[in-house]
């Protein structure tokens, strides 16, 4: 007599993670391959990806700079225009 500690469900939950590793390792032995094979294809696909990477960093870094200057000078020019009427009330207790 076997004595059965888990349900179907733990079983089909292990066949269906064991699966996915099978599969995830299928395609990382393709990858590689094709990696093997075509390098020069494959570095230039990379060379590109860090191309668009990096001009999409310099364009955002770009538009901080220039709301950060926009918000500089509309600072300077009303440097006080926001607290008029503005009194602060603190309360001890």
């Amino acid at each position: 007599m076997s004595f059965r500690f888990y349900t179907n469900a733990i079983s089909q939950a292990s066949k269906t993670v064991a699966a996915g590793m099978f599969v995830a390792g299928l395609v990382l032995i393709g990858f590689g391959f094709m990696i093997y094979l075509l390098p020069r294809f494959f570095a230039t696909l990379a060379a590109i990806v860090f191309f668009v990477a990096g001009l999409g960093c310099g364009v955002t870094a770009v538009k901080i700079f220039l709301a950060l200057r926009q918000l500089d000078k509309l600072d300077s020019d009303n440097s006080g225009a926001y607290r008029k009427n503005v009194r602060i009330h603190t309360e001890e207790y």
